[in-house]
């Protein structure tokens, strides 16, 4: 109601009581014969008061009501932020965790494959371990996962491949 941002609650409060006071004033006063001729004015003036005063502390009544619910919503929100910024810093830790993982593991593909190449550097290969590691990087195997006793690389048919052809002279080009 917008009238209630307008009084403070304290004048709705005088407003109820003095329509109360002047209700009861208005009977009491009928005795005395002087006064008795403004009777029905007074109650008439007290009651529309303090309909008007009830009226108004309903609606303090049911904003403090309404206000109690925010306050207990905006609780709820407040605790909800804290959890969520708990299990937030729970995902943080466990992504981190696991991209240190990932990292440590292609580290040490890295360093096995360096080490496997510096053997076949002079003929030109790629060395079988360096296919079966690279294979093991890009599963999310470890070294020690892909190299098996029983694994077996085939490289025959890529070292074919990597070998150059065989120059041919411009003639052999020539129609014959």
């Amino acid at each position: 109601m917008w009238i209630l941002s307008f009084l403070p609650d304290s004048a709705i409060h005088i407003m109820f009581v003095a329509g109360i006071l002047g209700v009861i004033a208005g009977f009491v006063l009928g005795i005395i014969p002087l006064i008795g001729r403004y009777q029905l004015p007074i109650q008439v003036i007290s009651i529309v008061v303090l309909t008007f005063a009830v009226f108004l502390e309903g609606g303090i009544a049911d904003n403090n009501a309404w206000l109690a619910k925010v306050h207990e919503q905006e609780a709820k929100v407040a605790e909800s932020q804290v959890e969520s910024a708990k299990t937030n810093t729970k995902i943080v830790t466990r992504i981190v965790t696991k991209n240190q993982v990932i990292k440590e593991a292609g580290d040490t593909v890295v360093q096995y494959i360096d080490r496997e190449v510096k053997v076949f550097d002079n003929e030109c290969k790629i060395p079988g371990a360096a296919i079966t590691s690279h294979d093991a990087a890009a599963q999310g195997k470890t070294i020690e996962q892909a190299l098996k006793p029983d694994s077996v690389v085939n490289t025959d048919q890529h070292d074919q491949l990597t070998k150059p052809p065989e120059k041919k002279s411009w003639r052999d080009y020539l129609p014959k």
